[in-house]
């Protein structure tokens, strides 16, 4: 039967087969990202040659002034206002149904199209020629679709509003007078 061992010996090993190891691992990542190592190269070869290291290089180097004027820049005003507007349109975009606004978007585009197809005239539109128009079936759609979306506008909205304390926008009262 064997003998129980009561002593572990480490096995010790010098710089230089530490130093070989740590080489072998490297080298071994090296091979096995050789494709990304080498986009990688090319990008920064790129970069390089359009002066982007050299701004970047400058930019790191002169960090504090940089990053002090950044600060100055985005402390004013304008760049608050900037912000919120930005974050309010993001909003109002995510509620926008795209499905709902592209049949009126291509019509715009058409009616964009006819107009630029038009030459400039000196023709003036009589009263009797806006009544014949309205027998137009194609001017007749474009005054209802019209019609449609001035009242849609004209709806009262208030409930679908978000309300928040920083983008709520003040209203006056109607029957207040300004003074």
């Amino acid at each position: 039967m064997a003998k129980a061992t009561k002593t572990v010996y480490r096995q010790e090993f010098t710089q230089e087969e530490l130093r070989s190891k740590d080489l072998r691992e490297v080298e071994d990542a090296l091979i096995d990202n050789k494709d990304a190592l080498l986009e990688s190269l090319s990008i920064l070869n790129h970069m390089h040659e359009r002066g982007i290291l050299t701004l970047l290089n400058g930019l790191f180097g002169q960090g504090d002034k940089v990053l002090n004027i950044l600060v100055k820049t985005a402390d004013t005003p304008e760049t608050s206002n900037t912000l919120k507007n930005l974050l309010l349109l993001t909003g109002v975009l995510g509620t926008l149904n795209v499905k709902q606004i592209e049949p009126l978007l291509l019509k715009v585009n058409s009616g964009v199209a006819r107009v630029a197809e038009m030459n400039d005239t000196e023709e003036k539109t009589s009263y009797f020629s806006l009544v014949k128009a309205l027998k137009d079936p194609e001017i007749n759609r474009a005054i209802t679709l019209l019609l449609s979306f001035l009242k849609g506008m004209g709806e009262k909205t208030e409930q679908k509003e978000r309300q928040t304390e920083e983008f709520s926008v003040q209203r006056r009262d109607p029957g207040k007078s300004l003074g």
